[in-house]
């Protein structure tokens, strides 16, 4: 199916590896001139080489999102280089504290984790978010077009124990992403969210897994109807080809919903 996104322009955030990696190659697939986002620059600059050996355009945009200035400047780069953004995916989040921090607050009951832990999980997922989308809207607005993906968890609409915070800045997008997309359906603009479960980041086949992750994902399996019968987790793949779906005219009339990538995991 052809999505109609030659030189759409895309700005993805948190695509210097994994899902959001996967989002990036995807877009560019398809025609889209992709702005590659991330905090770290070597992992922006690998996933603009990728795309552009695959004969794709790409522009690397080191930013820290959650510092409204460093987006305003990326957004600038982004039209002075390809044009305005037309297709924002804000991927970008983060479950705990960042590793290597004194921080306090990972896979624990919320009683006992470091407030400070929450301000960077908020922080980056909450306002990342709506920094990013504050930035392109007016452009859009003005234009009569554009379409804003956000990247969510299943635990911002079911909740996760030992993530609370983590799962409230997910409600939190949720949340705001439909306020959005109330607001400015009247302008031609599609805001909608994906919701993720977990996501196998090897993506290596379950018969070549030793009996150890055998048995592990077998459980894990309980809770993803579908991956009982793939025998596999979600991979960047299903996540990358349901955003560039909703990035593309083909779901014109689709607005304000999320969409669980899940496999079942939540069926709200």
């Amino acid at each position: 199916m052809d999505l109609h996104l030659k030189d759409k322009v895309a700005l993805v955030t948190g695509g210097g590896r994994g899902v959001g990696r996967g989002i990036c190659l995807r877009l560019a697939e398809a025609g889209a001139k992709v702005v590659v986002n991330d905090d770290h620059q070597q992992r922006t600059e690998r996933v603009v080489a990728e795309i552009v050996e695959r004969g794709g355009q790409a522009l690397a945009a080191r930013a820290d999102i959650t510092d409204l200035a460093q987006v305003r400047a990326i957004v600038a780069m982004t039209l002075e280089t390809f044009g305005p953004v037309d297709i924002l995916v804000n991927n970008a989040g983060i479950p705990t504290a960042d590793p290597g921090t004194q921080i306090k607050g990972g896979w624990e009951d919320f009683a006992t984790t470091d407030p400070e832990s929450w301000k960077r999980v908020i922080d980056l997922n909450v306002y990342g978010t709506m920094n990013c989308t504050h930035s392109v809207l007016p452009a859009m607005i003005e234009r009569r077009t554009g379409k804003i993906i956000s990247v969510m968890s299943e635990a911002g609409r079911v909740g996760e124990a030992k993530l609370a915070a983590y799962s409230g800045a997910k409600a939190g997008i949720l949340g705001f992403s439909k306020a959005v997309a109330r607001e400015v359906g009247k302008h031609c603009i599609n805001v909608n969210v994906v919701a993720l479960g977990a996501v196998d980041a090897k993506e290596v086949e379950f018969e070549q897994l030793d009996d150890v992750a055998k048995e592990r994902l077998s459980k894990l399996f309980k809770s993803y109807p579908i991956g009982r019968g793939l025998n596999r987790l979600s991979r960047a793949g299903d996540i990358a080809d349901a955003v560039a779906f909703l990035a593309s005219d083909r779901a014109q009339y689709i607005t304000g919903q999320v969409l669980g990538l899940s496999g079942g995991f939540a069926m709200p």
